[in-house]
């Protein structure tokens, strides 16, 4: 846990600044900031899996798991936030290198969600789903 905390802090790193920073002005302690990435990494994952889960359920199985699925990667997401802050998580999402996957993946979040309630297109919604996932992978 310590040799975790100092490279999360940049202790270990040559580079004092960007986390180390951040991880010094936070008003959560350390323990507390890890507890909470845990819990809401936990929980995209068990909305993720349920989701999976709820795929076989007749008539709205599929749009279950969109939802479940799509706010699951949220949840993921939203974790990392926990480490770093929102505002250096926001920055780092949009630097020049991650720009367009940032984009990919916001935008087909929202298209999932609006091809499974609004334009009841189950297929589209699926496409979606993957792309997220390529673009999170990305």
């Amino acid at each position: 846990m310590d040799k975790l905390k100092k490279v999360l802090s940049g202790q270990d790193a040559e580079d004092r600044g960007g986390l180390s920073e951040v991880v010094e002005t936070s008003s959560l302690s350390w323990g507390t900031r890890i507890k909470g990435f845990i819990a809401c990494f936990a929980a995209g994952i068990l909305c993720s899996l349920l989701g999976t889960l709820l795929l076989w359920v007749p008539r709205k199985g599929l749009v279950l798991f969109i939802v479940f699925y799509t706010f699951g990667n949220i949840a993921s997401l939203g974790s990392t936030i926990f480490l770093m802050g929102p505002m250096k998580q926001l920055k780092r999402m949009f630097e020049p290198t991650r720009l367009i996957a940032t984009i990919m993946m916001l935008l087909c979040l929202v298209l999932t969600l609006c091809s499974a309630f609004w334009w009841h297109n189950k297929g589209l919604a699926l496409i979606f789903c993957i792309l997220q996932s390529l673009a999170m992978t990305w």
